[in-house]
């Protein structure tokens, strides 16, 4: 298992060296893949694995490069347009479900953008820079390494779709099959607890974890690690998915009109699932992943629990280091007997995505970074066996429509005391 060691000083003492190890993994993660892989957008929430090569360019690009270096000159004009997200701010862009009409630029040509957004962005970090250049340098590189995840869910989910059920890589590491810890349950104390980080860490953190703030916990218990497979097939078994007692209303709406009987990935016969490496046989007692929220509350309710509120969550992961199964370790799909609070999958808790008291997003352009997202998603928490692993932290805050499933989603659960 991996464990993030690298410290806010060494960052900032070889800013160069980090730039450089960021994108390098970036196309390190996409070496087997082959150009027809990364045109192919295979539903609306998907995007091509070429889009978001160009994607994270197009942001050093535009909030660095525009910015603080006074001569350069863009690659392409028309990629303004292309390969902006969502930022209204800075202009219009291509519909998102459309990104896989674009096969022109060609693959090639966003290698080719990359490094010259690059070659300026080396020339760039060699002189004096503000602080103001320097945070939105690391907000690119962190927002690099979410897109180096999205990249990963995303040809999974390219894969899937396609008939033969192709491997990204077949030379993933297999971990052992490992019988999973009991389920135990630690007893935390309610009171008044601080939640969230500073505006002024010197740790990097995005806006919406700040600012940090007071909440009020009651007495709550939260299981030692997550749900397993094996406890997720118990309640298919008995009848968990034809049970509207357990569903929330639109829960039970979506699964009567997605059909949905079992994670995402398994077979029908609910013996093997589709990973990265192809298709496996399903390890019991390694977590549950790519289920909805929908799922994982309607899991809480049979189990006789519920889920974790952020809050709650964090006050726990904040004792707890950050190790596990990250992305950097090249297993890629979760394993058994980690009881580790971070990497695996993420977890979904019972909390809807909204803004701390006294939020403020950044300023300008990038305040749409998060916080015009915070309405009718749901907090998950934790990280993934497809994350970075110097990527995360206690107060990370990752957030999703609760209906998604193509992320690598869990749970973890927790009762009332």
């Amino acid at each position: 298992m991996t464990c993030a060691t690298e410290s806010v000083a060494e960052r900032l003492d070889a800013p160069i060296a980090r730039y450089q190890r960021v994108r390098a993994t970036t196309m390190r993660l996409i070496a087997s893949l082959e150009a027809e892989d990364c045109v192919v957008q295979s539903m609306p929430d998907v995007s091509p694995t070429k889009w978001h090569l160009a994607h994270v360019t197009w942001f050093f690009e535009t909030f660095v490069l525009a910015e603080a270096a006074a001569h350069y000159r863009p690659f392409d004009d028309r990629f303004a347009f292309l390969f902006n997200s969502y930022y209204n701010g800075v202009g219009a862009m291509h519909a998102r479900p459309e990104r896989g009409l674009i096969t022109r630029p060609t693959l090639a040509t966003v290698i080719a953008y990359r490094q010259y957004v690059d070659d300026a962005m080396h020339t760039l970090l060699e002189t004096d820079l503000s602080d103001a250049i320097q945070f939105r340098i690391e907000l690119g590189l962190q927002h690099e390494q979410q897109h180096q995840e999205l990249l990963l869910t995303d040809i999974q989910h390219v894969l899937s779709v396609n008939p033969i059920r192709p491997a990204m890589r077949d030379d993933l590491v297999v971990a052992p099959n490992a019988t999973a810890m009991p389920m135990d349950w630690q007893s935390i104390d309610g009171g008044i607890i601080s939640t969230g980080m500073h505006p002024d860490t010197p740790d990097f953190c995005y806006d919406n974890e700040t600012p940090a703030h007071d909440t009020l916990l009651n007495d709550f218990a939260i299981a030692n690690r997550p749900v397993t497979n094996g406890e997720y097939r118990d309640f298919i078994n008995d009848g968990g998915y034809t049970t509207p007692s357990l569903w929330l209303s639109d829960g039970w709406a979506t699964v009567n009109e997605q059909h949905w009987g079992s994670p995402l990935y398994w077979s029908d016969d609910c013996d093997q699932q589709f990973t990265l490496a192809g298709m496996r046989d399903i390890d019991w007692h390694a977590p549950v992943a790519y289920i909805s929220f929908y799922e994982a509350d309607a899991f809480a309710r049979w189990a006789g629990a519920r889920l974790p509120i952020e809050h709650e969550w964090e006050h726990v992961a904040a004792n707890q280091p950050v190790t596990g199964n990250f992305a950097d370790d090249d297993v890629w799909q979760p394993v058994g007997n980690d009881t580790s609070w971070f990497g695996n999958t993420w977890e979904w808790t019972a909390s809807s995505y909204g803004p701390y008291p006294g939020f403020k997003p950044l300023d300008g352009s990038l305040g749409e970074y998060n916080g015009k997202f915070m309405c009718n998603q749901m907090v998950v928490r934790g990280g993934s066996c497809l994350s970075a692993a110097d990527h995360l932290r206690a107060t990370y805050r990752s957030f999703f429509y609760p209906q998604s499933r193509w992320q690598c989603l869990g749970l973890r659960l927790a009762k009332d005391r």
